[in-house]
C-alpha cells in the first residue's frame, strides 16, 4: 500500500506547489483582455498536472527509500538477503523485466512495495516484519505480488491517470473560480481575490473526488498483480500469504506509501471509494475462482 499513497501525496503537493507560484508570480497564460482562454487554459492544466504526475514518478524510488529508511542490498550479508536477492532475480527473469533493485527496512509492520519510473528500473522492498511472520513460501509469494506490480508498469499506468485526473482538476477549478469572481462577486476588470480563493477550494474539493478514479483503477491492480504472484510463485502459495496477511492485521504503511504495499486496510460504503486495496478477501476470493472481482 506504500507506493501509491506516496505517488499520490507527492504528486498532489506538486501540483499544489506549481498551481500556487504560477498564481503567486501572475504567470497565468489562460487569462487575456477577453477573459477566460480556455484553450490556454486546458494546455497550461494538462502541461501542469502531466508534469507534477512524473516529476512523482521520476523521484519515486527516492521518495520511498527515504520515508520508510528502505536499505538497498548491494552484496547480500546473510543467507536470508541472499534468498531474497535470489527470488526476486528469479521473477524478474520470469516476468521478462530487468533485476529490481532489492531493500529491507526494519519495521515490525508485515508489508512489502515495489516502485520506480519504468518496469527496467523497479525497486523491490520488503519489511524485516514480512520476513520474520511468514513462511518462505508465502513470502514469495509476496514477492510475486510486487515483481508483478512492476512488469505490469502499474506505476506508469498510475501516472498518466494521475496526469489526467490532474488536468481535468486544474482546468475545472479555475473555470469554477473565474465563474465565481464574475457572476458572484462581480469583478469587472481583471480578476479579484475571489477567483484565487474559490480556484484552491475547487481543487483541494476536486482532488479528493478525483482520487477516487485513481483508487478504483489501483484496486484494480492489485486484482492482476496477484494474480502475477500467483503465476510467479503459485496459487495456493499466494492465497496463503494473503490469508496469513489479514491474521496478522499488518499495521498500515505510511499514508504517502500506502496504495504500492501488499496490504491494504478494508472497509465498506463511502469508505471502499477511497481504498487502495481490494479487501483482502475478495482477493482470496478472486483468486479461488480463477476472477476478477469488482
Amino acid at each position: 500500500m506504500k507506493r501509491i499513497l506516496l505517488f499520490l501525496a507527492t504528486n498532489l503537493a506538486i501540483v499544489f506547489v506549481l498551481s500556487v507560484t504560477m498564481r503567486l508570480l501572475g504567470v497565468e497564460p489562460y487569462l487575456d483582455a477577453q477573459g477566460l482562454n480556455l484553450g490556454a487554459l486546458l494546455v497550461f492544466a494538462a502541461v501542469m498536472g502531466f508534469g507534477g504526475a512524473f516529476i512523482s514518478l521520476a523521484i519515486s524510488k527516492w521518495t520511498a527509500k527515504m520515508s520508510v529508511g528502505a536499505q538497498v542490498i548491494a552484496e547480500p550479508r546473510s543467507a536470508e538477503e541472499r534468498w531474497l536477492v535470489q527470488t526476486v532475480a528469479r521473477q524478474a527473469q520470469a516476468a521478462g523485466i530487468k533485476m529490481p533493485e532489492v531493500a529491507i527496512y526494519d519495521s515490525p509492520e508485515v508489508n512489502a512495495f515495489a516502485t520506480g519510473m519504468t518496469r527496467n528500473s523497479a525497486l523491490v522492498a520488503v519489511s524485516t516484519g514480512l520476513l520474520r511472520s511468514l513462511t518462505r513460501e508465502e513470502a514469495e509469494a509476496v514477492l510475486g505480488h510486487e515483481v508483478s506490480h512492476a512488469a505490469n508498469g502499474d506505476m506508469v499506468t498510475m501516472a498518466l491517470i494521475q496526469g489526467v485526473v490532474n488536468t481535468f482538476v486544474m482546468f475545472l477549478s479555475r473555470v469554477i473560480g473565474y465563474v465565481v469572481d464574475k457572476v458572484v462577486f462581480k469583478t469587472e476588470r481583471g480578476t479579484g481575490p475571489a477567483f484565487f480563493v474559490t480556484m484552491i477550494v475547487a481543487e483541494l474539493v476536486l482532488g479528493i473526488l478525483a482520487s477516487m478514479i485513481v483508487m478504483w483503477f489501483s484496486r484494480q491492480r492489485e486484482f492482476r498483480a496477484d494474480r502475477g504472484g500467483a503465476s510467479l510463485a503459485g496459487r495456493q502459495n499466494m492465497i496463503d500469504a494473503l490469508k496469513r496477511l489479514g491474521n496478522l492485521h499488518p499495521a498500515p504503511l505510511p499514508d504517502k506509501m500506502a496504495a504500492f504495499g501488499i496490504a491494504g486496510g478494508g472497509g465498506g460504503g463511502l469508505k471502499r471509494l477511497f481504498m487502495t486495496h481490494p479487501p483482502l478477501e475478495e482477493r482470496i476470493a478472486a483468486l479461488q475462482a480463477g476472477v476478477e472481482i469488482r
